[in-house]
């Protein structure tokens, strides 16, 4: 990954974060945290990962938020200047449910010993 597409996705982590905080009501007892950024070369596509706690409320946040796709992208637009502003397209990042599913099998392993 160049220099460049690794500025922009921060670039696009730190201020979508802040669009997120303001523009969309989350469930209450929800936490959204963008995890990951992936910008394409050619800066058309960018792929938000975002991690949910609880778990339960993942389907309704990604719901939620590829229905403020739009809004999201133009509020992104009125903070940067940049052009082509990426599409996005959100995802969830599993990392937290794996890592929990490691650990409770490791502590399954050290029981048996």
């Amino acid at each position: 990954m160049s220099h460049r597409i690794a500025q922009i996705n921060e670039l696009i982590w730190h201020e979508l974060s802040r669009v997120l905080l303001t523009e969309v009501d989350f469930p209450k007892g929800a936490l959204v945290t963008i995890t990951n950024v992936e910008t394409s070369k050619d800066l058309r596509h960018a792929k938000v990962w975002v991690s949910v706690l609880p778990a339960y409320f993942t389907p309704k946040i990604l719901d939620r938020l590829t229905k403020r796709k739009g809004s999201l992208e133009y509020a992104l637009y009125q903070r940067l200047s940049m052009k082509p502003l990426p599409k996005l397209s959100f995802r969830v990042d599993d990392t937290e449910r794996h890592a929990a599913g490691i650990e409770a099998l490791l502590d399954s392993i050290k029981e048996t010993e």
